[in-house]
């Protein structure tokens, strides 16, 4: 594998990166809105049952936006991870191509194509959960 004929501006590669890295934090702060506002919506659509005292019964709307919420979560992360994992891969890859390594440049390039492992985090918030 190699980059020959390849014609890499690191600085170009550079200011792609550091914007990609900004719509990243973008896209974290929006998926921490979404957490929180649909948290805010499944308890604000209340339940089909009558009086009750404590905690409120969770309604059927509450529980489709939980399912929902649990289905795509993967994805969700996936997309950070993915962006990530391409971000740090051209950056790697970049500083080998600078240094004259067009070989390893070409390795750590095709192995940022994989598709990231995603975990969702176990319910007592460590690293490993199912995927």
């Amino acid at each position: 594998m190699s980059m020959q004929g390849w014609d890499i501006t690191p600085s170009g590669v550079q200011s792609v990166t550091s914007l990609v890295g900004d719509a990243m934090d973008d896209v974290a702060k929006s998926v921490k809105s979404y957490g929180t506002h649909v948290q805010s919506a499944a308890s604000s659509a209340g339940t089909i049952s009558g009086m009750y005292c404590g905690t409120a019964p969770t309604g059927p709307i509450g529980v489709a936006l939980a399912l929902f919420v649990e289905k795509t979560a993967t994805d969700v992360l996936f997309l950070g991870a993915r962006a990530a994992k391409s971000v740090n891969g051209a950056r790697e890859a970049t500083a080998y191509y600078v240094a004259g390594d067009l070989d390893i440049a070409a390795t750590v390039a095709h192995n940022a194509l994989a598709a990231p492992v995603v975990k969702l985090p176990k319910p007592d918030g460590s690293q490993g959960g199912k995927k």
